[in-house]
């Protein structure tokens, strides 16, 4: 017999599946939401800049690890994924980007039917509340805030200043009308605290009596009926459990937990696997495979004259923005990580924008995982945001709590460094120019004797790093390969559908999060059409 039983199952709670669990329990049908980690009570996942303290936090984090490659240095990659309610946007760094047009009208032309861009509009205005901007674009009611910056360092201003110096259009909203350009970030915010899916959508929901909410649940193996999906197996405080579904059992566990429990339930690569002694019910070779990320190499100046987040984070400055916070809900502790952000093309003939340049008003120690320099400084991490480069998520073995193999593939892909170069370009002229430059002390990262490409390309296999954007792994198509097809149902199986970013055939021009929410708002809408007919 079944611990739990429920119309749906979603398993993770995370930015989409609490987007799918407010929707479909608000049909009155009997949900029952499963997330591995604990409720969002940690009080740094609420204060916006308490995000440094949860990028390695094993409370929150699942905390995985990108195997080392010799295109990236050797090196392994620090990997921080949400294991809370919430998923990862309660530890990110807020930034709400959609995604260009372009990406989802690409997506059609791929064969993933309803996802063009004027089909994919109505769910992101649906999911979010944001009080400026057009109509037409954005949404004004939704449960998801949108905010722009509440306090804005003189250096932000100044970056998008010499921007616009260096030719790069200012554009007052690139959620609207046009993305390209420089513009000033938003944030998903709840008044002055994080606004994470759970503290808007799951917090929307949990009155509701249809709505059962299990945390620290692992889910360990989908359970079968011939093809069907009929539930799902999951430890709990160390004792194993089950649910059953009724109607259809929901993978919301995000593009590294999603293609693992497939793979340990049977749904994968044959002879991957038959290799981790895991019997094939599906063969279903693209599981885990077109992982993409989106990896930056950093420019830093060392600062003069300005302050910068490096010294608002100590002493007395910072005992004052927490006062400010506490009684203004401004101030420093509502900053998110990017301030203004650029979005521009590495060369001509582009459809549209290819490179990302994101705008931090502070600068990190490179020997220390998320902590900043003791001087002053200012950043642009520079993002190729379409990169050809693919990666792969592997079970390790049968055991779900086993870390599957990462082989994140980064800039294995010569294409990308061209990008990256360009991006490069880019960010120096506009350091060059004069709103900027006499703000500067100089180049600090990686310096102007770095010029060559020789030593340009050496620069970013050595230092660059991820921005924590992985997808791709649950592919979506209708081509025979595809692991979904275009209303997220996995292929050759009943009653288990993907929703979450796994699901992308390519990754979105910026931030991840805003494109993940939809997904849950879309996977959801289709779920209850579907129950429908």
């Amino acid at each position: 017999m079944a611990d739990f039983s429920a119309d749906y199952i979603i398993i993770g709670a995370g930015s989409a599946g609490c987007v799918v669990a407010n929707r479909l329990s608000e049909t009155g049908a009997k949900v029952l939401l499963l997330e591995a980690g604990p409720t969002d009570w940690h009080p740094m996942i609420h204060v916006p800049a308490g995000v440094l303290k949860l990028l390695a936090n094993p409370l929150v984090n699942w905390n995985y690890t990108a195997q080392p490659d010799a295109a990236t240095g050797n090196r392994p990659f620090h990997w921080p994924r949400g294991k809370v309610l919430g998923g990862s946007s309660s530890i990110n760094g807020m930034f709400y980007v959609r995604g260009n047009p372009a990406d989802y009208d690409n997506w059609a032309q791929m064969g993933c039917r309803g996802w063009t861009y004027d089909e994919v509009l109505p769910l992101f205005r649906r999911s979010e509340r944001y009080e400026p901007g057009d109509p037409e674009f954005r949404g004004k009611d939704g449960p998801m805030r949108v905010e722009d910056y509440r306090t804005i360092l003189p250096l932000t201003h100044y970056f998008v200043q010499a921007a616009q110096e260096a030719g790069f259009p200012l554009t007052p909203d690139f959620n609207g009308k046009t993305q390209e350009g420089v513009g000033y970030a938003q944030m998903t915010r709840n008044g002055r605290f994080r606004g994470s899916t759970a503290g808007t959508f799951l917090r929307d929901a949990k009155g509701r009596a249809n709505l059962q909410i299990v945390t620290g649940a692992t889910a360990t193996k989908l359970l079968f009926e011939g093809k069907r999906c009929v539930g799902v197996a999951f430890r709990r405080g160390g004792k194993d459990e089950r649910a059953t579904a009724v109607r259809e059992v929901v993978l919301s566990g995000g593009a590294i937990n999603s293609p693992q429990l497939l793979q340990i339930s049977g749904i994968g690569a044959a002879a991957h696997l038959k290799s981790i002694g895991v019997d094939v019910l599906q063969d279903s070779p693209q599981v885990g495979a077109n992982l993409m990320d989106h990896y930056v190499t950093r420019v830093t100046h060392r600062v003069k004259d300005l302050i910068s987040i490096n010294q608002l984070s100590r002493g007395p400055r910072l005992a004052l923005e927490v006062a400010k916070f506490a009684l203004l809900g401004n101030g420093a502790l509502t900053f998110g990580v990017t301030s203004a952000t650029v979005f521009c093309r590495s060369r001509e003939g582009l459809a549209s924008p290819d490179l990302q340049l994101l705008f931090t008003p502070a600068s990190y120690d490179q020997n220390r995982f998320g902590k900043l320099e003791q001087e002053s400084g200012m950043t642009v991490a520079i993002c190729p945001v379409r990169p050809d480069s693919r990666g792969t998520i592997l079970a390790k073995s049968a055991d779900a709590l086993e870390y599957p193999e990462i082989q994140a593939g980064y800039l294995t892909a010569e294409r990308d460094l061209y990008v990256m170069k360009a991006g490069l370009e880019h960010v120096r002229r506009i350091f060059a120019q004069p709103a900027l430059a006499r703000h500067s002390l100089g180049e600090t990262l990686p310096t102007s004797a770095v010029a060559s490409d020789g030593d340009l390309f050496e620069f970013f296999r050595r230092t660059g790093g991820t921005l924590f954007h992985p997808v791709g792994t649950c592919r979506m198509g209708e081509d025979p390969d595809a692991v979904v097809d275009s209303r997220l149902r996995v292929r050759g199986i009943s009653g288990l559908r993907v929703v979450d970013a796994s699901i992308m055939p390519t990754l979105t021009t910026g931030n991840t999060n805003a494109p993940t929410i939809m997904i849950g708002e879309k996977g959801a809408a289709m779920i209850r059409e579907d129950a429908r007919t």
